[in-house]
């Protein structure tokens, strides 16, 4: 009879064993796909937002520079659009980003914000797109961060 005990001792073990070894392997395997899914969100969402910011900018600096009132019209309303696509891409990068990434975002919607308001006010000085550049290098730097892609990534060689 001990030995029957015995046998049935090790068959609930071994049957905790593989439950337990199944749960845990798979919760792994549900959070690497939570992660993935996630990561591809944030992926396409700062890739929206710098193509918005890109697409306000080119039409701000049109706008800034038509002299034919018609085309500044429609370089303006081009680059309102564009802005409020903006907002609408930076909410959602708000809420899925990483803080450090979020942090140079408020960065590029200040510049941008600059820039807008030289286009709508060809007299003023006129906003630098250099500076715009460069805190969207930042942005574009922190993204990667966020999505774990190391900085010294592969890039294609230079002709």
């Amino acid at each position: 009879m001990i030995s029957q005990i015995v046998t049935l001792v090790g068959v609930l073990i071994g049957a905790l064993t593989s439950y337990l070894s199944t749960t845990v392997a798979e919760r792994a395997r549900h959070r690497r796909l939570l992660d993935t899914r996630w990561d591809e969100r944030k992926l396409s969402i700062y890739v929206e937002y710098a193509a918005v910011v890109k697409e306000a900018g080119r039409a701000a600096g049109r706008a800034r520079t038509e002299q034919d009132q018609e085309l500044r019209q429609q370089a303006l309303s081009e680059m309102d659009d564009a802005e409020q696509r903006r907002s609408l891409a930076f909410e959602s990068m708000a809420l899925l980003a990483a803080p450090s990434a979020i942090e140079a975002a408020h960065e590029v919607n200040r510049l941008l914000w600059e820039i807008l308001i030289a286009a709508r006010d060809p007299d003023s000085a006129p906003a630098l797109g250099s500076d715009l550049v460069k805190a969207l290098n930042v942005l574009h730097e922190r993204a990667r961060q966020d999505l774990g892609i190391s900085a010294e990534h592969p890039r294609p060689a230079q002709r």
